[in-house]
């Protein structure tokens, strides 16, 4: 007998109609996307991102209006801003995993891609989606809205487009009549990414030990390395406590803010298909738990997408696709990356 994963049962019975499966990297896991015949419909030599690769790639393409896609560092964040498209990574615990392939339970997200914030709407009423009764729902102005721009640990290795579409996002909700501050993070963050390798390391080894047993010759040898890696368990239970103190650090320090805009992606997506791309510039939201979404409208030095991001704090997932709204039709408007490609195809 065949059984659904949680997810589509639950877009099953609200109607969904499924055109098929995408391509994902080896597990969700593997960085190598030469495995797979999926490629950037931007460019067919640039990688589509990972490990949501098919997903991002048939969005992008036109293909289908919406795709489903997961995140337990940037594989749904980094592919949307590779490909052009919105990507929504929900709060933790918001849709269940339950079916999924497994790969760290304290960070795994099923996460969306679409064309429209509208579709994005559409998926969180599927999933019956609630929030915060304080925080009005409903059309967003950018006058007078309170955003702030955090570079977020890993910023040193940002390249010249996404630095150029930071200037020009800033320029234009300024523009726009948003009050916009830099923001920067306490001192208590600085072990983040480090506390994410740690946790990810040690749930990893638990996920595919199976699958190492029965078949190592056919995994990946980064996914093998990760089952044969022992733990160290001071370092982990430290890395878990860590993050548990920043998670509310975090909701405090974004309630502050009507959003928070943070880099996608380290830049436009590289040429080649043997990496998709280095994911933890976004990957910190993951770990904390996070609602994050890319939005599309800006373009690197190779004429490719890139997107910047919107972050807030936990379940607090509509409201903040309500100001995603606003701010991508400023930034798809004036960046005009989204006219460039229908004059193209």
């Amino acid at each position: 007998m065949t059984v659904d994963a949680a997810p589509i049962i639950t877009l099953r019975a609200a109607g969904a109609l499924f055109l098929g499966k995408t391509t994902t990297t080896e597990f969700a896991v593997s960085y190598d996307g030469s495995r797979s015949d999926t490629k950037n419909p931007h460019n067919l030599e640039c990688t589509p991102g990972g490990s949501s690769s098919g997903s991002g790639a048939a969005v992008g393409d036109y293909q289908v209006p919406i795709a489903l896609g997961t995140q337990t560092v940037g594989s749904t964040i980094r592919p949307g801003s590779f490909n052009g498209v919105y990507a929504f990574k929900p709060t933790w615990g918001a849709i269940s995993q339950e079916g999924l392939s497994q790969y760290s339970v304290s960070n795994d997200t099923v996460g969306f891609f679409s064309r429209s914030v509208k579709d994005l709407r559409l998926l969180t009423t599927a999933f019956q989606f609630t929030t915060d009764l304080s925080l009005p729902i409903g059309p967003f102005s950018l006058e007078k809205a309170r955003l702030a721009f955090c570079k977020t640990p890993g910023w040193s290795l940002v390249g010249s487009g996404t630095r150029s579409a930071w200037e020009a996002g800033q320029a234009l909700l300024s523009r726009a009549g948003a009050t916009v501050s830099d923001l920067q993070l306490p001192a208590e963050f600085a072990k983040v990414k480090e506390w994410h390798l740690t946790i990810l390391a040690s749930e990893a080894r638990a996920a595919f030990l199976g699958n190492y047993l029965l078949a190592k010759e056919k995994m990946d040898p980064s996914l093998v390395a990760l089952v044969e890696q022992i733990p160290d368990r001071k370092r982990q239970l430290a890395a878990y406590d860590g993050i548990a103190r920043l998670r509310p650090l975090w909701d405090t320090i974004s309630e502050k803010y009507h959003a928070i805009v943070v880099p996608s992606a380290v830049d436009e997506a590289p040429k080649g298909l043997g990496n998709t791309g280095d994911p933890f510039v976004c990957a910190m939201w993951t770990m904390l738990g996070v609602p994050v979404i890319n939005i599309p409208g800006f373009a690197g030095e190779n004429g490719l997408p890139i997107g910047l991001s919107l972050v807030s704090s936990r379940y607090n997932d509509l409201y903040l696709l309500q100001v995603a709204e606003a701010v991508g039709s400023l930034w798809e408007t004036a960046g005009n990356f989204r006219s460039r490609l229908l004059e193209s195809t």
